[in-house]
């Protein structure tokens, strides 16, 4: 019995036919904004971006009632809070489970420093100054 084999030139075209149609169904680079609308009256916008971090080192607010909007360009999830040294202030917890979510909440604070926080270990880097005057 004799095994028919395929030029060496037939079997490469395979192959790389063969790859990238699984790297299409991939889903690709993935570098796209996923879409959704920012609020026109958020008082803080931070967005979750690729390789865990915010999308600045530091964002200002408005003193009283803060209406916060996170949104997630990263494909991890992310919770953010907002600390105060140490110690996380109020009750505000936004959670974004995967690339695309958004979530909204409010919070009230006083005119100081705080940083905007994600709680998920190996986060840490998520650590940004939030001036509120």
């Amino acid at each position: 019995m004799s095994i028919a084999r395929l030029p060496r030139s037939r079997s490469l075209v395979g192959v790389v036919a063969g790859t990238a149609l699984v790297l299409s169904a991939c889903g690709g680079g993935g570098t796209t904004t996923p879409e959704y609308s920012v609020p026109t009256d958020a008082d803080l916008v931070v967005k979750a971006v690729p390789t865990i971090r915010w999308d600045a080192n530091a964002y200002t607010a408005p003193a009283g009632e803060i209406d916060v909007f996170l949104a997630n360009d990263d494909n991890v999830k992310h919770v953010l809070v907002v600390r105060q040294g140490d110690k996380v202030v109020g009750d505000l917890e936004l959670v974004v489970n995967k690339r695309g979510d958004v979530a909204e909440g409010t919070i009230s604070l006083e005119a100081g420093e705080y940083f905007v926080y994600c709680t998920i270990p190996g986060h840490g880097n998520m650590n940004s100054t939030l001036t509120v005057s």
